[in-house]
């Protein structure tokens, strides 16, 4: 497993995918704010609150990169297109299911839109982040 490797599929599946979460209004998706909802965990002030949520997204991918990282070093699929998307829907799955909990867990829930729309840009964005990961991680 090269560590190395998996900090910067990380990086770089985090900000395809924090490019998609931007562009999705665009494409007519509701707009989904993990940074925003992120950072506001920990702050009001909105600054503060855009700087901790970049850093806690970014923290987030790289480590949900290692975990993918390691799967595949210990044989659970292949360093592929195929199995980065597989390892995303498994992915967005959790955050799906979570989602409801963090955001009664917020001392200031963002107003966020709740629905089949927003599901489905979740599992897009992270079977994107899936696949950029392991292409990215194949070049190690």
């Amino acid at each position: 497993m090269s560590i190395i490797g998996a900090v910067l599929a990380g990086l770089v599946g985090t900000f395809v995918m924090t490019l998609l979460m931007k562009a999705a209004p665009m494409m007519g998706m509701p707009k989904m704010d993990i940074i925003g909802m992120l950072g506001s965990m920990f702050s009001e002030d909105e600054g503060t609150a855009t700087t901790i949520g970049v850093v806690a997204h970014f923290m987030m991918g790289v480590v949900f990169a290692i975990f993918y990282a390691l799967a595949w070093s210990v044989g659970i699929g292949s360093v592929s297109w195929l199995w980065g998307a597989i390892f995303g829907v498994v992915h967005a799955v959790i955050v799906i299911g979570t989602m409801p909990m963090m955001m009664r867990m917020h001392p200031r829930p963002p107003s966020m839109e709740a629905g089949p729309m927003t599901m489905a840009g979740q599992l897009m964005g992270h079977i994107v982040f899936g696949i950029v990961v392991a292409l990215t991680y194949a070049a190690f």
